[in-house]
């Protein structure tokens, strides 16, 4: 992800924390995208779990850096 707050600073996140914050910002992104810019009350329940599947696929391909 390119985008300016991902660039940078991490805010003192973790590598970790940093990889869940782009996923759900990636994810987010590709909801509102599908959904003309808007997410229904209704469209939360989905976009919830499209959230959090992308949250379990990042920690499951997560390695940390070797240090």
């Amino acid at each position: 992800m390119s985008d300016a707050y991902v660039v940078g600073n991490p805010d003192g996140l973790s590598p970790l924390l940093v990889e869940l914050r782009d996923a759900i910002a990636r994810e987010l992104h590709a909801q509102l995208t599908l959904r003309a810019e808007r997410i229904e009350l209704a469209d939360l329940p989905e976009v919830s779990y499209q959230v959090t599947i992308q949250v379990e696929r990042t920690l499951h391909a997560w390695r940390p850096a070797p240090g």
